[in-house]
């Protein structure tokens, strides 16, 4: 559903470039009151209510950096996205914050699921106002603790948090469907409009920018830094956080997802003190797990049943050593541990389970003798607090009202079928996938634009999205080598959402003002 990038590009300026009431005017003089009854007859299935016309709730604000005070105006409100002919389709709910400058740098962040609301990355992570984390257990409800961000970016870059459609306060419009907003092509569509149409109506056209995803987001990312390229908008950066870049290597009957895995279960043995001979750094620990996966462990698993009873007892053993899970085990598993079976298996002697979004946190399940857990730790602990510190600080500071209600997921309006099929560049390698593989669009965006600058950001203890699946998903981008200096990556003692992590976040943010100013050089 992509256009000619020539067609796409002029239909997206012409687009993005109309103030709100000329578009208003311009449609047929009974197209309002259309798009009323059809949002009328919406109520029933929750699309109701979303404004056609823009809003925004701006608030004034200072957060100290480094020791510096920085004022910030806070924004909170719709970007209307419309079709080739001008018809409004949607209305994207975000949050900016922009401090004064003359050309700082912009970035778009957003979670992904898919499907998610952006809450997570804008409570937690660069914002000038952050809910406070430490320990990885389970928060006590409100009164929450939220304050000041002392590691906020916006003395770096402007940032605009944005909900994916269905998601958060973000609707369809009129007569659109599910359908042209969920799957891997249609949910890029919709956040290259909304970026486009941020941009033009803020006057940000000669400013850096860049996008910031995660998860789900980094697939959004992938494909998305193609997209505004090829329509017309380069951009400067890509920052990846817990990244999933090709869905798929999860396919049942492919090896790869048990290779990608193994750093990652050796990183979580190692936190939990279930590792023999234990090594001082978790960074030493996981070089050694990564080598056995590329080598001994992917050479095992590729011969099958081929494998000599020799070879497979000495994997085996080699498996125990980097996972904490007995010999026996493994080779009743046929040397393949699935996610769900380590945790549940690492801690079952004690009675508790790991968490899957980071495993640092721990669990207690009703049945100790279940083959997987019954929840994820690392999942509960923290949703209370971070939804709701955000529709208080919504409501309250931000100033923002509406009557829809905020979903955490587009899943919750009900109608959600994700197409996973992509288009993608070229019309060779990987120009039409049934499952999204998005390294062939990035790889294709780097080249194109030999300056964008793609950051890897690394969770240790991310059992969602693990980080040697990521280094090697990015690392068969085939970079010709003078471009492969673009490509960083940063490893955090975190799970899936880093920012968890007060010290990890820290490290973080200053791992992201190097970037930035590597990029202003």
């Amino acid at each position: 559903m992509r256009l000619p990038a020539k067609l796409a590009f002029a239909s997206l300026l012409s687009l993005a470039l109309v103030q709100p009431a000329f578009a208003q005017k311009s449609e047929a003089p009974d197209a309002e009151k259309q798009h009323a009854a059809k949002a009328a007859e919406a109520v029933a299935n929750g699309w109701a209510s979303a404004p056609v016309e823009e809003q925004a709730k701006t608030s004034k604000g200072s957060v100290t950096v480094d020791g510096k005070a920085i004022a910030y105006t806070a924004t909170a409100g719709t970007l209307t996205i419309r079709d080739a002919q001008g018809k409004p389709t949607a209305s994207l709910f975000y949050t900016a914050y922009t401090a004064p400058g003359k050309h700082r740098p912009l970035t778009f962040f957003y979670n992904g699921g898919p499907g998610s609301a952006s809450l997570w990355l804008r409570m937690g992570s660069f914002g000038p106002e952050r809910v406070r984390t430490a320990d990885p257990v389970a928060v006590a409800p409100a009164p929450y603790d939220v304050g000041p961000n002392p590691d906020s970016l916006i003395g770096s870059t402007d940032m605009v948090f944005i909900d994916a459609v269905g998601a958060g306060y973000s609707r369809p419009l009129g007569d659109a469907k599910p359908a042209d907003f969920y799957g891997v092509d249609q949910d890029v569509d919709a956040f290259a409009k909304a970026i486009f149409r941020y941009v033009s109506k803020n006057g940000r056209w000669g400013d850096p920018k860049y996008i910031f995803g995660e998860s789900y987001g980094t697939t959004r990312s992938g494909a998305l830094a193609y997209q505004l390229e090829d329509r017309g908008m380069a951009l400067n950066g890509v920052i990846l956080l817990s990244s999933i870049m090709n869905y798929g290597v999860r396919q049942s009957g492919y090896d790869n997802i048990y290779v990608g895995y193994l750093p990652t279960y050796a990183a979580v043995a190692w936190y939990h003190n279930r590792v023999a001979d234990r090594p001082a750094t978790v960074e030493e620990f996981v070089a050694q797990a990564r080598e056995f996966a590329n080598g001994a462990y992917a050479s095992a698993l590729a011969k099958g049943q081929d494998i000599t009873p020799a070879e497979r007892d000495s994997v085996a053993q080699q498996l125990s050593r980097f996972t904490g899970i007995s010999a026996d085990y493994i080779k009743q598993a046929n040397l393949r541990l699935d996610l769900q079976r380590f945790r549940k298996e690492l801690l079952r002697g004690q009675r508790e389970t790991v968490g899957r979004f980071d495993g640092r946190y721990l669990g207690v399940d009703a049945d100790a003798a279940g083959e997987g857990p019954e929840f994820d730790a690392s999942d509960t602990a923290i949703s209370g607090l971070y939804i709701g510190s955000f529709l208080d600080l919504l409501g309250g500071k931000l100033g923002y009202k509406t009557d829809l209600d905020y979903r955490l997921s587009a899943r919750e309006g009900g109608a959600f079928d994700w197409d996973w099929s992509h288009d993608g560049p070229g019309r060779g390698y990987g120009s039409h996938q049934n499952v999204a593989d998005v390294t062939v669009d990035l790889s294709s965006a780097m080249r194109t634009n030999p300056h964008l600058r793609v950051l890897s950001l690394n969770g240790y203890y991310d059992m969602a999205t693990p980080f040697f699946s990521t280094e090697r998903d990015l690392k068969h981008m085939m970079l010709p080598a003078e471009l492969q200096k673009n490509l960083e990556f940063r490893y955090y003692p975190a799970g899936h959402m880093v920012y968890l992590n007060p010290e990890a976040l820290h490290q973080m943010r200053l791992d992201m003002q190097r970037y930035y100013a590597q990029g202003a050089r």
